[in-house]
């Protein structure tokens, strides 16, 4: 089956944490954004389909065959499955005549057709033409086999596994008979049931989302002597088309009746195929089923029977159009002939059986004379030439008598099964079970005598057919319920309004609209609303068996059906597809929220120039311990939609300190805070209008004498990245540098009395390096005592010329460190 393409594990909420990520799909919080542009993106150029649609026209070939595990029976595939031979011109409506060709003239005959058969080669007549179109006509093969092993045999039923040996013989046979460049797109094998389908080589490429799988219905209700192999495939990115091929239960009981139909219900049942992807580009979360594309596509041996006519009876009416097949002789002729001739002699005064009182009721009831051996013809009421529908004698009207004992022509009539839209093209062949291998038009004749019957059929459903079918199943059931409200209110019961009751309908009996109708599928291509929204048209150009293919008890039979479709040009979507990238990502631009953020440079009063180009970010310049710097941005709203902003925390390593700033560093916006933020910002945020701004101001503030320190050692820096989240929108980095001057504070006394003269910072530019202890005491301390000594003395002047207190500060112990009212709170 067809694998899944994409992973539906959600990133989580890590994404929208990083800074810098894609901001989350509204309405889902697991999503990132990229998702929803992927489906916006789907959704756009699906609505623009129209454009990079164009008008598609395809045959497929679609057969069934029976093989009944005989060997040599893959010696005619090619013959009747791709080139279309094994036709009878007078069992069948088609002929060479109306074909266009007149190469049957010097077809082989029957009777040296049967005489020469051979295993190990085809059995299909010489100098046969072909009347079917094939070859490189046929844009999609599909062919289903039934019985490529004995599935009557136990040992081949219970494996549990599939013998792939018969298949590669099978599928070696097709591709040595197909045009060269043909591709197979799918292969199915459930037993004996075996399902193949090649594509042109223009058509391959087209096709996508291929699935097959497999429902066994047999022993147990689930082993594979009886089921289906089904495929899904999608043509031209647009048209959904499912292929059945079936063996269902076998047997003329009325049990075996109901079993078919079960098998058929189950395979519809449990049939499920991998999910294919929606217009906008996501996966479906369900498999597909049966019923859900736009064309499908039913073949098989189905075997229903001919039920409530005798078996003999129509084995004997049937040859008695077969025989005129052969020349004087040959062993089917004679057998032929002479069970027919054995009929005739048989009188109802002569038969003692029951069973053969009824045969010959029968044979009355449809005017049945068996003649003979010499007559070439049936009876007929008029030497004239009459139309093949109006000829009592023709095959067409014996096959008209006979069809309204088809049991699938009665399920699908009754609803019991394939009466959900099925349908099935006119048959004007011969029933096509069961025959003597090696023969053309002998019916079975060992001691079993199997009645003849249509069991091998190929059916067909439109998405318009099961629409139909599901819209008058509603209307009925609307119309059941009003009668029973209406019984219920007294309206209409019998047992009240016996009297005027004018007729009475039952539609399980009375269903003559529903009866099959040979014609009704000889009509033009009907118009079909494909489930993409495409209007694709189907004809069944053909419906016929190949009479003349001698491997099997079974004759194969195949259909071809005109499909006319839209299919997806890949250049014209291409170019759909970038228009409509560009469109989105305007769109997405214009309606996501957009900031700009300025950086306020400016000359500092110590006479350092800061430039935009000397430094990336916002540049604070030198910096010294406790002496507070202040810089300025200015975030604008430049967007189409309202932006809320903030700082958002860092991504920092585990030794540093986190949140939206470093320790050293505030922020402050000139206004209030939103009071309704988004749930998931902890942090303030701030709302701007379109064209609105606010400024932020940064203060580097150098405090901490813990900070102080590392910063003298080298081990910290005044640098960082603040994250300026944008909701819904792309976050900013805004880079924040400054440049430290080393500081005496922070330092201990011993690597103060080291410092060289000019300071500490002229150590760190590397001038006259200590060698050794430069100082008694740090000069900072001698610097310190004079500055005592100076301010006391001003202290004292300033004291002498205001002072109104008759006590001076200095009378206290401890000034001027501590004062009288800091002793008293001691």
């Amino acid at each position: 089956m067809s694998s899944s393409l994409r992973s539906g594990v959600s990133p989580g909420p890590q994404i929208r944490d990083t800074p810098g990520a894609f901001p989350s799909t509204p309405g889902e919080p697991d999503l990132p954004s990229v998702v929803s542009s992927q489906n916006s993106l789907s959704k756009a150029v699906y609505e623009r389909r129209a454009e990079y649609t164009v008008p598609a026209k395809i045959r497929i070939k679609v057969g069934s065959w029976n093989v009944a595990a005989l060997q040599g029976t893959e010696e005619d595939i090619g013959s009747w499955f791709v080139d279309g031979k094994g036709i009878s011109e007078s069992l069948s409506n088609l002929s060479f005549e109306s074909n266009g060709t007149t190469d049957g003239r010097n077809l082989e005959g029957v009777s040296h057709q049967e005489a020469r058969r051979s295993k190990k080669k085809s059995t299909v007549p010489s100098n046969d033409p072909g009347l079917l179109p094939g070859g490189e006509e046929i844009g999609l093969y599909v062919l289903g086999l039934q019985e490529i092993i004995d599935v009557s045999s136990a040992t081949e039923a219970l494996k549990p596994y599939n013998d792939p040996w018969p298949g590669r013989r099978w599928k070696q046979a097709v591709e040595d008979a197909l045009p060269e460049g043909y591709v197979k797109v799918a292969e199915q094998q459930l037993i004996g049931l075996f399902l193949l389908i090649y594509a042109a080589p223009r058509i391959a490429p087209t096709i996508s989302s291929v699935s097959t799988t497999s429902t066994g219905t047999g022993l147990m209700g689930y082993l594979g002597n009886k089921g289906a192999v089904v495929a899904r495939l999608v043509l031209g990115e647009t048209t959904r088309l499912v292929f059945i091929n079936c063996h269902l239960a076998a047997g003329v009981e009325k049990g075996n009746l109901e079993r078919r139909n079960w098998d058929a219900s189950q395979v519809l049942s449990r049939a499920k195929f991998e999910p294919l992807y929606n217009a906008a580009g996501e996966k479906e979360e369900s498999g597909e089923i049966i019923g859900d594309e736009d064309f499908a596509f039913w073949f098989g041996d189905l075997n229903y029977r001919l039920e409530g006519m005798p078996g003999d009876d129509v084995r004997r009416l049937l040859m008695l159009h077969t025989k005129n097949e052969y020349g004087q002789g040959g062993p089917s002729k004679r057998k032929i002939s002479a069970e027919l001739a054995l009929a005739n002699k048989q009188k109802p005064s002569d038969v003692s059986d029951d069973k053969e009182k009824k045969n010959h009721v029968f044979r009355h009831r449809h005017h049945i004379h068996y003649r003979s051996s010499t007559d070439s013809r049936l009876t007929s009421p008029s030497e004239e030439t009459l139309d093949p529908s109006s000829d009592p004698a023709s095959l067409q009207t014996t096959l008209a008598s006979l069809l309204p004992h088809d049991q699938l022509h009665q399920q699908m009539r009754t609803r019991k099964a394939f009466g959900d839209g099925w349908r099935e093209g006119p048959i004007d062949f011969l029933p096509t079970y069961k025959y003597d291998v090696g023969s053309v038009g002998m019916f079975d004749s060992s001691e079993k005598k199997r009645g003849p019957s249509w069991c091998d059929r190929i059916l067909y459903r439109t998405r318009k057919d099961k629409l139909a079918y599901e819209e008058k199943t509603k209307a009925e059931e609307a119309a059941k319920k009003r009668d029973e409200e209406m019984k219920s209110h007294g309206i209409g019961d019998p047992a009240v309004n016996q009297e005027e009751v004018l007729f009475d309908y039952d539609p399980a009996t009375d269903g003559d609209d529903d009866a099959y109708d040979p014609d009704a599928d000889a009509e033009d291509p009907e118009l079909v609303k494909t489930a993409a929204g495409f209007e694709d048209k189907i004809h069944l150009e053909y419906y016929t068996s190949h009479q003349r293919v001698l491997s099997s008890d079974h004759k194969p039979l195949d259909a071809i059906f005109t499909l006319h479709y839209e299919a997806v040009d890949p250049d014209l979507k291409a170019k759909v597809q970038q228009e409509v990238a560009r469109e989105l990502d305007k769109a997405e631009n214009e309606g996501r929220p957009a900031v700009t953020v300025v950086v306020d440079y400016h000359h500092d009063h110590e006479g350092e120039s800061i430039s935009s180009s000397s430094q990336e970010g916002v540049d604070f310049g030198n910096v010294r311990f406790n002496s507070p710097k202040v810089r300025a941005i200015t975030v604008a709203n430049t967007g189409r939609v309202p932006a809320t902003v903030g700082f958002t925390d860092r991504i920092v390593s585990a030794d540093k300190t986190g949140g939206a700033a470093p320790p050293w560093l505030q922020i402050r916006f000139d206004r209030s805070g939103d009071k309704d933020r988004p749930a998931s910002e902890a942090r303030e945020v701030y709302t701007l209008e379109p064209g609105d701004a606010t400024n932020v101001e940064l203060t580097v503030h150098v405090k901490d004498i813990e900070l102080v320190r590392s910063l003298n050692e080298g081990h910290a820096s005044l640098e960082d990245v603040l994250v300026l989240r944008i909701h819904n929108g792309r976050d900013h980095f805004l880079p924040i540098h400054a440049t430290w001057l080393p500081s005496s504070f922070g330092r201990s006394i011993g690597n103060l009395v080291k410092v060289p003269e000019g300071g500490v910072r002229k150590s760190q530019e590397g001038h006259e390096e200590s060698q050794g202890v430069k100082w008694s005491a740090p000069r900072e301390i001698f610097r310190l005592t004079e500055s005592i000594e100076d301010l006391v003395e001003r202290a004292i002047a300033e004291w002498g010329m205001t002072a109104v207190e008759a006590k001076p500060p200095w009378a206290d112990s401890g000034w001027p460190f501590i004062t009288s009212t800091q002793e008293d709170k001691m």
